[in-house]
């Protein structure tokens, strides 16, 4: 098993308390996104509908999808309500310094 590569993809003033930052890496694109005093980062695409998160609501450490409101878990990415039933992708994040890094 090949060691986790982290890649720097914003600075922490970018994604302040309750934001969120659509960032790309290695063609993937994802959402960073601070709730819960922590910095989150999932793929920008919704199991269910294939649609962009970005545009969705985001609280306590959820996103919902904004076309049919289906809510995932930020941590575990776990669809929390249908219609979604699936989870979407989640990226490990490190904070070294005051750069926010992913794992890809």
């Amino acid at each position: 098993m090949s060691e986790k590569s982290f890649v720097a993809v914003a600075k922490l003033d970018d994604v302040p308390a309750g934001a969120k930052k659509v960032v790309e890496t290695n063609g993937i694109e994802m959402i960073l996104c601070n709730t819960k005093d922590q910095i989150f980062a999932v793929r920008n695409l919704c199991s269910h509908a294939h649609e962009a998160l970005d545009c969705g609501r985001m609280k306590n450490g959820w996103i919902a999808c904004p076309v049919h409101g289906a809510r995932f878990n930020l941590e575990t990415g776990a669809a929390m309500n249908p219609p979604a039933t699936l989870p979407i992708e989640t990226f490990e994040v490190r904070i070294s310094g005051d750069t926010i890094e992913v794992a890809v």
